[in-house]
This record gives structure tokens, sequence and C-alpha cells, in this order.
């Protein structure tokens, strides 16, 4: 148990359960969040509020961020007066988001002109995991700097470190994502092509479990949020976008041909328009039921 303050910038869906977890393991929180009705539960248990990011930072001197998406990061690290870049206490700021290689180089650079170190820390898992403390962290930092924050990455799950460049473990995060929304969506044309042939969805899932093609969208996706017809799986479709174009977008300044990631992006983005950034992103087997004409239910 330890009794460090340590502050918290965003505590919505994924944020929420990782500082919640802190609170658990003995840590103090400063926090913000332009929600109050996010932030109202920590402050019941004794988190101080903050009425901005500098705020944050001006009261500790660890600075972690859970935030949806680069331009947010952005701004909260630097904007104006209020970022915290502009803190008197801050020494590392952590980034748990999924923000992408090139503001995560951009921001390093900004907060170095400061002598505030950076730390990419993306989390994959979901909220299951952020509430189980079983997340993948993918972390790229200084080694000197992984040895003081370990133990609080270690909250959250199990640490991968990816070396000492800004955005390394951002490149990682997004190989990742991508992979997932490809089998997402390549599992979703395959059912929907099943069931119209008239195989039953479920019987086909476990068949492709037991075989060489199940993925996580088989094993978790499916029997989870599409086959009983929820579609709440618990992240929206504007993020899965957002990181598969970010991912795309990384190949492609380095060279590297994604013909493959660029079909998922736009199955992701013709989701996204038919249904809303808000809605679930296993909205993709709901977009392929509508062009087949059937239902892929248990």
């Amino acid at each position: 148990m330890t009794d460090q303050l340590v502050g918290f910038i965003g505590v919505g869906r994924m944020g929420g359960p990782m500082a919640s977890r802190l609170l658990d393991a003995g840590y103090r929180l400063c926090i913000y969040d332009v929600s109050a009705e996010a932030t109202a539960p920590f402050a019941a248990r004794g988190a101080q509020l903050a009425a901005s990011p500098a705020e944050v930072a001006s009261s500790a001197d660890i600075v972690l961020v859970s935030l949806p998406t680069p331009d947010i990061v952005r701004q909260v690290a630097l904007g104006g007066n209020a970022g915290v870049i502009n803190g008197s206490k801050v020494r590392l700021m952590i980034d748990l988001s999924t923000t992408g290689p090139g503001v995560a180089t951009e921001v390093a650079a900004k907060l170095a002109e400061r002598r505030i170190g950076w730390v990419d820390a993306p989390v994959s898992g979901g909220v299951t995991g952020a509430k189980a403390g079983t997340l993948a962290v993918m972390v790229s930092c200084p080694q000197k700097t992984l040895g003081e924050i370990e133990p609080i990455l270690k909250t959250f799950g199990k640490t991968f470190y990816t070396g000492d460049k800004p955005g390394l473990a951002q490149t990682a995060k997004l190989a990742n994502n991508l992979l997932a929304g490809a089998a997402l969506v390549a599992t979703s044309e395959v059912m929907a092509m099943g069931v119209k042939a008239g195989l039953d969805a479920k019987v086909l899932i476990d068949i492709i479990n037991a075989s060489s093609g199940r993925n996580s969208a088989t094993q978790d996706k499916f029997p989870r949020a599409i086959l009983p017809g929820t579609f709440d799986f618990g992240f929206a479709t504007g993020l899965s976008y957002k990181d598969v174009r970010l991912c795309v977008d990384e190949a492609e300044a380095l060279g590297v041909p994604m013909v493959v990631g660029a079909a998922v992006r736009e199955m992701l983005a013709v989701t996204k328009a038919r249904f809303g950034a808000d809605s679930d992103f296993t909205s993709v087997a709901k977009l392929l039921e509508e062009w087949a004409g059937v239902k892929i239910r248990a």
C-alpha cells in the first residue's frame, strides 16, 4: 500500500476503472474531467477535484491521462494556460490513451522543453480488463523512468516495455487495434455468409472457435454482443475507426503497404456513417446483416 498522490485526467469508461484501482491500491488522487458526473464518485472516496489539467499538474508530480482522441490529449497536455505543461509540480506525464506516434512525439518534445518527462502507456483489454486489472499496458519511456512508474502501471495489468523512443508503445497499440478491427470485420462477413446459406450462427461460431479461424471476435465479441443482438461490447465505433485510421496513416508514413488495413478502415467508416460514432463497434456486424438481409443470432 502507498499514500503517494498522483494526478489523473479523464475518468470516463476506461479512465474511471483505472483511477478506481489506484484508489483501491492506496494511492491518493487529484483528478480532473469535464464531466462532473464522472468525478463525483471519486470525490465521494476522498479524491481531490481540480478545476483544470494545470491544477492537477500543480498538485501531483506524476500525472496520468486517459482521453478519447489525439487532439484532446494534445489540448490537455499543451493547451493554453490550462494545460499540464503549465503545472508547477509535474515531472512526468503518462498517456494511457491511444494517441498515435505522431502526437506522442510532438507532445513529448514540447514537454521536454519544460523538463517534463513523457511516457507512452496505451492499454488494451477494454472496460472489463480495466475493472479487473488485467489490461496489457504497452510502455515506451527511458529505462530509469520505467522503474519509477511500473508499480503504478502494474495496478492496471501486465506491462510490456517497447523501448525509450516516444511513440513506440503507441505503434504497438495501433497494430493490435487494427488486428482487432480486422478480425471483427472479416468474421462479420463470413458469419453473414454462413447464416444466409442456412448455417446456425452459434454452431458456426463454435466450429470456428475449434478450428484455425478462431480470433478475438469469434471468441469474445460475437458470443457476448452480436449473437445475443445487444451490440454492447463497450467500445465505440468512432474510437475504433480513429485507431485504425491512425494505424493506416502511420504505415503509409513509414512506407509500409496496408491494403487490408485500408479496407478495415473503410468498413469502420461506413459503420460510423450508418450508426454514428457513439455506436458500439460490433455494429459492423449489424451493417453486414443489413447488406446481406440476415440476422446473425444464436
